[in-house]
């Protein structure tokens, strides 16, 4: 008999047999001499054990008196019965069990010593509320329907994991309160009912023990394997959240459940309709493993791997199945599939396609190691789960489409978080009227009076570098080339070869001069199509060889070409633009608190951004030109940052390289429109083009009546044209020369008149290089006023 206790229960138990015993008192009075004999001869050993009829709390009595209570229970236990029939006496949701049938005990017996008989899913919370549940409908005649199906899992000889539903029998019950009960009013039955999580509450009603639970019930359970694996299966492809897919030993086991093969294992691939190939998910690739691309992530499913073996699979939308594959192999003129499947052990096996709306979706791969494990007769299970199957998939594929466009839009496009809501409030409504209208107009996404910060940090004479690199790496190979020619021995190609080294000789003294735009695409184009042919083709003796061995190690592979001091001076720029783009997009994070805003950069020979800040970009938001103020005074304090990442950098970059700073100051406030044909935002109308020039054009000007650009490095030049902007930054330079970031002295001057455009002005300040990144904290525009005051 098994014995365990929850550690609290409303409920006092005691098995009793009285409402049994009553019957056979009863048996014992009638005319049939054989049923009363029999009844009388019962009563009689009953009189000897008086508990069996007053209650039993010392439960040894069952134990020492299994063969009485056996015939007393004869009737609700017929033998004819017993090896059909899986019944036992219990006490509800308590696992006090005895008197089993013979089936029930050749269950648990299978099950081993080790095993321990208890409800699926069932809590101590669960407990308690259920038995007061069972007062509540028993006692108080209350309608509660709180018979949940409940489960045993009980694993067989083979260890396969059996499912077994419970029923419950408690004619031979009854629930007696004590003096310790609370007698309950129709308002407090109500007030249970609403609240069934606050188990203070039920136990405040009824108290532990108040209650007795007198007689015995009768469990009788019947075998929900293939029903219950299949709900657990659904329970777990249809669950929320990332971990839709168990592990794979985990779906293993249900199937194992279903098709009652302990050594079942279960496999998935997915089929890519636009490449047609099957791929692994690489999402549950440590939870799903695939069998038939058991080291290839992809394959084509036209591939010779599969053969014409998938043709009713991929054709017919058939499963396919080799009930023994050491025999498929034999005989199949695909003997590629059947050695891949016995160098796993896999000797029988299924593979069924997935389909939804008359596509193919996937594969599920069933396999065994023992041949005819899996057949055409037990395939037909299959048909109880695919539909899940079905619709865990395509809701993957969905959910996969739907991270894939939100990637792109992240990656790919300019729609910036703070502006997204209105393309979604725009793309709704042309959902919502495409069944309504054919010619639905998308309305213009243009966001009115918001004012513009834009800002860059360049790479000084980056142009001037660049081609210093070009001319350098354009010299060496020249060079090398006539290092190889002069070593040649004179040979029927003498001609040849001596023009040869004239041009290469011309074409190196060119160099000398300023680089044309063509020269470089002239000179490759040459090497590769009058030299490299030459040095291919002509044999020569070890050492001129082993010059043209070592000449075209040096060659990059991609360009063909020397790639040296470009790929150092290509390298350092790369460097700088992520670390400096790095920095900008980490404090971005921060700005966006200040007030949502428009932004986005570009990386050019540097790094740009463009900031745009109204009510029209957070409509929900109220707006005071404050955060204009702050996001100012945050751009400023960026840059400085910028230029001291970029001052730190400096001496580890393959290839020395200067940077120069430069904000350009624009109060009066505009229009931004999103340009369809572009999909990016640009400035709108024929006043706010002006901004646009300025931006094109003010980092290349000079200081007005001299040829010295306005920005230089390590110094950040503010430009402006009105007094109160000049005011403004003023005041920040003044904060941030108060707080050791830039250095005292200030340059102000007038910037040369650009194309349409005069009268503008600027600051120039040094930052101080010689302070830790860490030394700028957030600094904000109220703290500025604050310290000023």
């Amino acid at each position: 008999m098994d014995i365990q206790f929850f550690k609290e229960s409303p409920f006092n138990t005691i098995i009793s047999f009285h409402k049994l015993i009553e019957s056979f008192e009863e048996i014992a009075l009638s005319d049939v001499d054989y049923r009363s004999n029999y009844a009388k001869a019962i009563l009689e050993q009953i009189d000897l054990i008086p508990e069996l009829r007053t209650g039993i709390q010392d439960y040894s009595i069952i134990k020492d008196n299994e063969a009485l209570i056996k015939n007393i229970l004869a009737d609700l236990f017929p033998t004819a019965l017993t090896h059909n029939e899986i019944k036992a006496v219990t006490i509800p949701f308590q696992n006090i069990s005895f008197n089993y049938t013979e089936r029930f005990k050749k269950i648990l017996k299978n099950a081993g010593d080790e095993f321990y008989m208890e409800i699926r899913d069932f809590s101590e919370h669960q407990f308690y509320i259920n038995n007061c549940c069972l007062i509540l409908s028993y006692y108080y005649n209350q309608r509660i329907d709180f018979n949940q199906p409940f489960f045993y899992d009980i694993p067989d000889e083979n260890g396969v994991e059996k499912h077994y539903r419970i029923l419950y029998n408690a004619d031979f019950m009854e629930i007696i309160p004590t003096e310790n009960s609370v007698l309950l009013t129709q308002e407090d039955i109500d007030q249970l009912i609403d609240n069934y999580n606050d188990i203070d509450l039920w136990k405040s009603k009824f108290p532990k023990g108040s209650w007795i639970l007198r007689g015995f019930g009768i469990v009788s359970l019947f075998d929900a394997t293939t029903e219950s694996a299949i709900s657990i299966l659904k329970s777990n492809l249809l669950k929320p959240g990332p971990k839709t897919v168990e592990t794979d030993e985990e779906v293993s086991n249900i199937f194992q459940s279903i098709f009652n093969l302990p050594n079942l294992k279960v496999g998935f691939i997915i089929y890519n309709p636009e490449e047609e190939k099957f791929i692994r998910p690489a999402k549950y690739d440590k939870q799903m493993k695939s069998f038939l691309l058991s080291a290839d992530q992809e394959v084509d499913c036209k591939n010779a791997f599969f053969g014409c073996s998938f043709e009713n699979l991929l054709d017919n939308r058939e499963p396919f199945v080799i009930s023994n594959v050491s025999k498929f192999t034999e005989e199949s003129t695909n003997k590629r599939l059947g050695e891949h499947l016995l160098k796993q052990g896999i000797q029988s096996c299924i593979f069924a396609p997935v389909i939804k709306s008359g596509h193919l979706l996937g594969v599920v791969e069933l396999v065994s190691q023992n041949p005819r494990d899996l057949n055409s007769v037990n395939a037909t299970k299959l048909d109880l789960v695919l539909p899940y199957l079905t619709d865990t998939i395509d809701r993957y594929n969905t959910d996969m489409q739907h991270q894939i466009e939100a990637i792109i839009q992240r990656e790919y496009t300019t729609i910036h978080p703070s502006v997204y809501w209105k393309f979604k409030r725009e793309s709704q409504n042309y959902f919502q009227n495409m069944n309504h209208t054919k010619d639905y107009i998308f309305k213009e996404i243009v966001f009115k009076n918001v004012y513009p910060l834009y800002g860059q940090i360049d790479i000084k004479g980056s142009s001037e570098h660049r081609n210093e690199t070009v001319k350098i790496d354009l010299k060496s190979q020249l060079t090398a080339l006539l290092e190889i020619f002069d070593n040649q021995k004179p040979n029927s190609n003498l001609v040849l070869l001596e023009q040869r080294k004239f041009e290469l000789e011309s074409l190196r003294s060119e160099l000398d001069f300023p680089l044309k735009a063509d020269t470089e695409q002239h000179i490759q184009r040459y090497i590769e199509e009058e030299i490299h042919p030459i040095l291919k083709n002509t044999k020569g003796n070890a050492k001129d060889e082993k010059l043209a061995e070592l000449y075209f190690e040096k060659l990059d592979e991609k360009t063909g070409m020397f790639y040296h001091e470009r790929k150092k001076f290509d390298n350092a720029m790369s460097i700088i633009n992520k670390r400096l783009a790095t920095v900008l997009d980490r404090k971005q994070v921060e700005a966006q608190q200040i007030y949502p805003h428009y932004y986005e950069r570009f990386k050019t020979d540097g790094v740009e951004h463009n900031l745009y800040i109204g009510a029209s970009i957070s409509p929900t938001k109220p707006f005071d030109i404050m955060y204009l103020h702050n996001l100012r005074l945050w751009q400023l304090q960026t840059l400085c940052e910028m230029e001291l990442e970029h001052h730190e950098l400096k001496e580890s970059l393959p290839y020395e390289l200067d940077v120069t700073s430069l904000i350009l100051v624009f109060s009066s406030p505009l229009s931004i429109r999103f340009r369809m044909d572009e999909k990016r935002f640009d400035v709108d109308g024929t006043y706010n083009a002006r901004y646009e020039v300025v931006k094109k054009r003010i980092d290349k000007s000079n200081i007005k009546g001299s040829n010295e650009r306005i920005t230089e490095k390590e110094k950040i030049t503010i430009v402006y044209s009105q007094n109160s902007e000049e005011a403004e930054y003023l005041k920040y330079i003044k904060y941030l020369q108060h707080k050791k970031i830039l250095e005292p002295s200030i340059e102000q001057f007038e910037v040369e008149d650009l194309q349409g455009v005069s009268g503008l002005r600027a600051i120039r300040v040094k930052v101080i290089n010689n302070i830790s990144n860490s030394k700028i904290k957030k600094i904000t525009y109220q703290d500025l006023l604050d310290e000023l005051n």
